[in-house]
């Protein structure tokens, strides 16, 4: 079989996308266990640090923020609870933290996976979901925290907590989209990496997670739609603290750019990563 027939990359469209994922869920579940039992091997306490993190920051926040400081969040409610701030900073926290985890490792996810580039057989595109998914597990631990601690200082949850997974499917594709774009212009361009440091930073304090959407003044308000987590946390954090369905048309709407945006970034990935192995 000629080599240039072997390198030549899949067709550009969103069904490969689909086509791709289909025939890789199995090598992206095994991969996705493994990388989650890693994190945590050799430690003393194991996986049980995937809910002793988020529970003993958690804690923390409650302390601090909610009595300590007795800070409140501006729920819409006439008697806002005293833990209200320390959980809609938290909710706020766990979309942020997975986007930006998933973010700040892409530039170099190729790089520190060279040796699977030259094996023809492998599909790199499966690198990112393996990612994603990785930092997803630990995000819905977290959520998993943040509803216990809500049940204990709140009155009984609601069924539109039940929803609150489903706010982050889109967000998974957003996510996995543009990682795919900075997992091949990382290997490129080396100062990715670097740079992310600094545009994840950005994006934490201009996303409203330390604050409500309506204290950002009118006038940047209407920017807001270019932060691409922005409605993601404002949509799950209203599920989570006052129990309000999310916004169907908001989610629809975002679940189509995110699908644009998933679809962009694998077709660009497939368009370069014939070219990884020289530069590597």
């Amino acid at each position: 079989m000629p080599m240039d027939f072997v390198h030549k990359p899949p067709p550009l469209s969103p069904v490969s996308l689909i086509e791709s994922m289909t025939r890789n869920a199995y090598l992206v579940s095994q991969l996705t266990k493994r990388e989650i039992s890693a994190r945590y091997r050799g430690s003393i306490a194991g996986m049980a640090w995937t809910i002793l993190n988020p529970l003993i920051l958690l804690a923390m926040y409650a302390v601090v923020f909610g009595v300590i400081f007795k800070t409140k969040w501006d729920t819409g409610t006439t008697n806002p609870g005293k833990f209200d701030y320390p959980l809609g900073l938290f909710a706020g926290l766990i979309v942020v933290t997975f986007f930006n985890e998933c973010l700040n490792r892409s530039p170099t996810l190729i790089l520190n996976n060279a040796n699977f580039v030259k094996k023809v057989v492998f599909p790199l595109e499966a690198l990112v979901p393996v990612m994603v998914f990785s930092a997803l597990f630990q995000a819905l631990a977290s959520f998993v925290v943040l509803t216990a601690f809500y049940a204990c200082v709140h009155a009984p949850l609601g069924p539109a907590i039940l929803l609150a997974p489903l706010v982050l499917i889109p967000l998974v594709f957003m996510t996995a989209g543009i990682c795919w774009f900075l997992a091949s212009l990382g290997l490129f361009l080396r100062d990715m990496s670097q740079i992310m440091v600094f545009v994840t930073t950005i994006i934490m304090f201009v996303s409203p997670v330390f604050y409500p959407t309506s204290q950002i003044p009118v006038f940047f308000r209407k920017f807001i739609i270019l932060n691409p987590i922005a409605v993601i946390i404002e949509q799950f954090r209203a599920i989570v603290l006052i129990g309000q369905p999310p916004d169907l048309r908001t989610l629809g709407a975002y679940s189509l750019a995110a699908i644009l945006v998933c679809s962009a970034g694998y077709a660009w990935f497939q368009a370069t990563r014939h070219e990884f192995a020289d530069v590597i």
